[in-house]
């Protein structure tokens, strides 16, 4: 009780003027339809102010939302897109506009879940899975488009990718606009570089060229930007260059992703097995 009154009698003074300003402008707003009109505008102008920052905020978080929403559309129109790239002529477009093929790659939307950089053989965990119509051997691209990985495994609803910051990690990469291509890895030091190795000597790769898929792999479409040319070298043999690639992807900043399905994989992993293939093998 005592500490009650303490805090009453230090701070009285404090009420007592916030109380008289309360009635000053309550009497001051009600003086004449001039004072009212004013204090009213400024009281809305005031509201839509704290209505402006509500709205703000809540638009902040609906982002993530907003950004999935966008990616699931970039995916659908990829697809749709992927279409009347392969269509050669009128006969083959009419095709694709009819339904009659389907288009060469599938693009589904995905949120990472989980991601490292730091380890040896780093995985991206996915919150789309087979129910989502992912499949392993699905490419895994940025929002930018940039290659990210491949997916090794999924279940129901998430799906585990291999990153190209895994030292288990392998693809086939070239110079943009020209036909020299080698080796992409990843050493395990730094997450933003990766090294090519095996470019023809010929290739003269200088800083700042880009460096594309080949579309040598059944995961990876043709000419999905893998990065930039950062410094290169001969090796000891002089027979080709060993290039270090500044990576166009940011693994430390990857929050949603693009999967991409090669709708021709299961047909060609069939002809791959079949048995004439393999007794074409096994002769040599």
């Amino acid at each position: 009780m005592y500490k009650l009154l303490e805090f009453i009698r230090s701070t009285y003074v404090v009420f007592l003027f916030v109380a008289i300003e309360a009635i000053a402008a309550s009497y001051y707003a009600r003086s004449s339809y001039y004072t009212q009109a004013r204090m009213l505008a400024r009281a809305n102008r005031i509201a839509g102010g704290v209505n402006g920052w509500v709205a703000d905020a809540k638009h902040y978080f609906s982002l993530g939302a907003e950004n999935r929403e966008l990616l699931a559309r970039v995916g659908a129109l990829e697809t749709e897109l992927s279409r009347y790239r392969r269509a050669e002529t009128q006969a083959l477009l009419d095709e694709y506009v009819a339904g009659e093929r389907k288009a060469p790659y599938e693009f589904v939307a995905a949120s990472v879940v989980a991601n490292s950089i730091n380890k040896d053989r780093n995985f991206l965990v996915l919150d789309r899975g087979r129910r989502n119509g992912v499949l392993p051997g699905m490419a895994v691209l940025s929002p930018g488009g940039a290659m990210v990985g491949y997916v090794a495994e999924c279940s129901e609803r998430y799906a585990v990718a291999v990153s190209v910051l895994n030292t288990a990690f392998r693809a086939s990469g070239r110079i943009a606009d020209t036909d020299y291509f080698g080796s992409i890895s990843w050493d395990g030091t730094d997450p933003q570089r990766v090294t090519m190795v095996e470019l023809s000597k010929y290739a003269s790769p200088r800083p700042g060229d880009e460096v594309v898929t080949t579309g040598f792999s059944l995961y990876f479409p043709s000419d999905i930007l893998i990065g930039t040319v950062e410094s290169s070298e001969m090796n000891e043999g002089r027979t080709a260059y060993t290039v270090t690639v500044r990576l166009a992807a940011d693994f430390s900043a990857l929050s949603n992703v693009i999967l991409v399905r090669n709708t021709d994989l299961g047909e060609v992993r069939g002809l791959e097995q079949s048995d004439k293939v393999k007794e074409v093998l096994r002769r040599r």
